[in-house]
């Protein structure tokens, strides 16, 4: 059952129906407030209880444990006896509530009012998460001092929420829409110079010059007469702009960047039609953009994506679909999916797609020779051997560039060269949306994409399958000096050519590759390289992983106390709040911190109850032998799948090595052991640039 909290008003709990879930006396909504404001984090329980009571009684302790064990019957009402908690959950010396980013009101509001995007998404965005508001926040503990802040934070995004809703109308041209609400806004809070001046620049823009200068005097006085301090610059100019006429009044832009924006956003609105299927191909274009701000900007992305693709087929233009599909090469660094139904929607319209387009130029490569566990014909098939290590080559190589253009803009695939080039986009798309699964198609995709795109000497094809070939070669443990290939070529690549996305890639690329042959001097310098082009060139997202990454480092190399890296990896898990990466943040955070524990032989009880996610399967025997349920363990082990191909599989494999050799399970620890034996060189798990669980060749001895 799904749970959602609201503390946009008095503090409240729905279920799944959206019906409102009894939460009894005071101080049970009280702890669940608490917990709420702690944002996902631990609260001691010591905290809790200075917090609820100014003279705790001798038995507060116990009576906090009463309220608690109230609240989880009431949010986990289906939880078989004995089970552990998975939304209010006990953690270390405290409790923590695990609810998902978007089932807190005020999580989702935070989101809502600090997304990016044209004004067009966030009118509609700003103006539904306003109307969540039920009265003050957490309106029952006003007089909290553990409140406080948070109040005081949650008003004043509130506020700002009020100014960007009415700043969209105005870039909307709906300056009469946003007139009423401002007046009203600087009515009940006077200090706020940017309500006065996006209400002097509404009455401007509605033909009220008059009403506008003296908005703007009244806002000097209030300010000069009450607070003793004169307009900022922000007041002055616009009242200078108003009795110059300045053009750019006109635009509802300030900063040269976005009155270009919206010049030229108007010029495409009158220029091209309503409908126009160039419009699509426009709109991916701005897709690509939105997806590396991160946070709503990624989730929006996605969305409209498959918006588009749908809107494509419905137009029953192959051709179009096939470059809608193909011209979204967003790179992609983590293995597994954000929305996997979203991923099969977009693989099976790229394979619909493919299906009505002619073939490929026919380029047959040789068959590779049969592959064993410990060969390099074992890789990815399309990737061969060099005396130097591995390295991705095509199995056939053109000897000349055929110099071939990728698809025209204006719909015609005329050439062989264009229709080669958009069905590499295609198979590259497959195959970065099939990742971390065991389904051969993925492989195949990579490989064709990337020997196609060879062929065309199109850079950034190459590049775009590339990325693909990077998410299929997970199909067995010990590839990282494989990957740093790949990592190196796309760096290169991509400096040569100016794709700054893609160099930021192969930079993170070979940060996990060093980081998993315990190279950290290397890793390090791709993190400094990675971080810098993210500033460079406005890519927030990359910092979630350097950051991850340090923390990792910390860890490995010993340099601090448990609780220090401990408190790193936290600080990483907080970047993922809002990053709108679901399939890296879902059990990340408990799955690092149990790796660290087991390095560290720390306590069990700090894993009981914790949310793993994905990881679940390949976690819960541990877990169980750590809470000394060993009977449950063994047969919760005899039961674990084989890993995903993904970032983490030597990670995944060792927990399972660890378990099975706990229990005697010699069937399990031949499987395992077979998988980590070509890993031997590599440290569990740090090919992810986020955890480790130490070399593999100790989990092998172990295995011995």
């Amino acid at each position: 059952m799904r749970v959602t909290f609201g503390v946009l008003g008095p503090v409240a709990a729905w279920d799944g129906a959206g019906d409102a879930i009894a939460l009894k006396g005071p101080r049970h909504r009280a702890v669940l407030a608490r917990l709420i404001v702690a944002r996902r984090r631990v609260v001691p329980v010591t905290h809790l209880v200075t917090d609820l009571w100014e003279d705790p009684p001798p038995d507060a302790v116990g009576a906090l444990r009463t309220f608690v064990a109230a609240l989880r019957r009431a949010l986990e009402p289906q939880r078989p006896p004995r089970s552990p908690a998975r939304l209010l959950v006990t953690e270390g010396p405290g409790y923590a509530l695990r609810a998902e980013p978007d089932a807190v009101d005020a999580w989702r509001f935070e989101r809502a009012v600090t997304a990016t995007g044209p004004p067009a998404d966030v009118l509609p965005r700003v103006e539904e998460a306003l109307g969540w508001w039920r009265g003050p926040a957490y309106a029952d503990f006003s007089d909290e001092p553990w409140a406080r802040t948070e109040r005081s934070r949650l008003t004043e995004l509130r506020l700002h929420a009020v100014e960007r809703h009415a700043e969209a109308r105005l870039d909307l041209g709906l300056a009469g829409e946003a007139v009423p609400d401002l007046d009203a806004h600087v009515a009940e809070h006077p200090w706020r110079e940017e309500g006065w001046r996006l209400l002097a620049l509404a009455l401007y823009r509605t033909g009220r010059q008059g009403d506008a200068l003296a908005v703007l005097r009244r806002a000097r006085e209030l300010l000069v007469e009450h607070l003793g301090v004169d307009p900022g610059p922000g007041l002055s100019r616009l009242e200078a702009d108003i009795l110059h006429h300045a053009p750019h009044l006109d635009l509802g832009r300030q900063g040269p960047a976005d009155t270009v924006w919206a010049r030229a956003a108007a010029a495409y609105d009158r220029s091209v039609p309503s409908g126009a299927r160039a419009r699509l191909e426009s709109t991916v274009g701005l897709m690509r953009g939105l997806a590396v701000t991160g946070g709503g900007g990624l989730r929006a992305a996605r969305e409209h994506r498959v918006a588009a693709i749908a809107a494509s087929e419905e137009l029953g233009d192959v051709e179009l679909t096939a470059r809608v599909i193909g011209a979204y090469d967003v790179p992609a660094i983590w293995t597994r999916l954000d929305d996997p139904d979203q991923a099969g929607h977009v693989i099976a319209a790229a394979e619909r797609t493919l299906a009505t387009l002619p073939p490929s130029t026919p380029n047959p490569a040789p068959a590779l020779p049969p592959s064993t566990p410990n060969s390099a014909a074992s890789l990815l098939p399309g990737m061969t051997a060099t005396p130097t290590g591995t390295a991705p080559l095509p199995e056939h190589a053109p000897a000349a560039s055929s110099g071939a253009a990728p698809a025209p803009a204006n719909g015609t695939l005329s050439s062989t060269g264009a229709r080669d080039a958009v069905r590499a986009r295609l198979l590259a798309t497959i195959a970065l949306e099939s990742r971390g699964t065991n389904a051969a198609r993925g492989p195949a995709a990579a490989r064709e994409a990337e020997l196609l795109a060879r062929r065309l000497d199109d850079p950034g094809l190459l590049a775009f399958a590339l990325n693909g070939v990077f998410m299929q070669t997970f199909h067995r443990t010990g590839l990282a000096p494989h990957r740093d290939a790949i990592g190196t070529e796309l760096i290169a690549l991509s400096a040569r050519h100016g794709l700054a996305t893609y160099e930021v890639l192969g930079h993170l690329i070979r940060l996990q590759a060093r980081s998993a042959l315990a190279d950290f001097t290397g890793a390090d310098a791709h993190a400094a390289a990675a971080d810098h082009l993210a500033a460079r060139h406005e890519l927030p997202l990359v910092g979630v992983f350097t950051q991850w990454y340090r923390a990792l480092r910390l860890d490995v190399t010993g340099q601090a106390p448990p609780q220090e890296i401990e408190a790193a990896y936290r600080t990483a898990a907080a970047r993922l709040d809002g990053a709108g990466m679901p399939g890296l943040e879902h059990g990340l955070l408990p799955l690092a911190l149990l790796c660290l524990r087991l390095r560290h032989t720390s306590p069990a009880s700090a894993d009981d109850g914790a949310d793993f996610g994905p990881y679940e399967p390949w976690t819960r025997p541990l877990v169980l032998l750590r809470l000394g349920h060993r009977r449950e363990a063994a047969a919760k082990l005899r039961d674990v799948p084989d890993p995903p191909r993904d970032l983490l599989l030597e990670a995944m494999w060792c927990l399972v090595a660890r378990a099975a050799a706990a229990v005697g399970d010699r069937e399990t620890m031949a499987r395992a052991r077979a998988a980590l034996i070509p890993a031997a060189a590599e440290l569990a798990g740090a090919g992810s640039g986020l955890l480790t669980l130490g070399p593999v060749s100790q989990h092998l001895d172990l295995l011995r």
